[in-house]
């Protein structure tokens, strides 16, 4: 497996995404879903990143600097033929080491509820992530929930 800085004109990757976006609303009402679709993903303060098995697609991520210190997670997704194989936990480690290097104190994360969350939740957690407030101009509600991880 390869980290990479994510391509958003690959095939592979616009699928990915498609699915990842329609996962998301499936899962939640509309104006309820905050995942990046491509012209999210391409903004400035975004970075992008995929991981790669020769030439087969296995996850993306990519992290948003909400402020010199503080960053959030977005748009993790992984091959549901590739769970469990360790690409997702690759993918968190990578986005992790880039909050490091960048400086951040905290990266936090938006994410769904519901039962179909809960592997995610689970690698959050395993990495430190907890519950915690909303941030960065989201609204909490019934479809969604925060994690938070303090790097200082």
């Amino acid at each position: 497996m390869k980290v990479k800085p994510g391509d958003l004109s690959d095939p592979q990757v616009v699928e990915l995404l498609r699915l990842h976006l329609q996962g998301m609303h499936s899962c939640s009402p509309p104006g309820h879903s905050f995942a990046l679709d491509v012209s999210g993903l391409e903004q400035p303060d975004i970075t992008f990143l995929a991981i790669w098995d020769e030439d087969t697609l296995l996850s993306i991520g990519a992290m948003r600097e909400l402020a010199p210190t503080h960053g959030e997670l977005k748009s993790m997704r992984t091959r549901s033929d590739q769970l469990r194989r360790g690409a997702a936990t690759l993918m968190l480690v990578s986005l992790l080491d880039l909050a490091i290097t960048r400086g951040y104190r905290r990266v936090s994360l938006e994410t769904g509820s519901g039962e179909e969350f809960e592997p995610a939740l689970a690698l959050y957690r395993k990495h430190g992530f907890r519950e915690g407030e909303a941030f960065g101009g989201y609204v909490a509600s019934d479809f969604n929930q925060f994690f938070h991880l303090d790097l200082a």
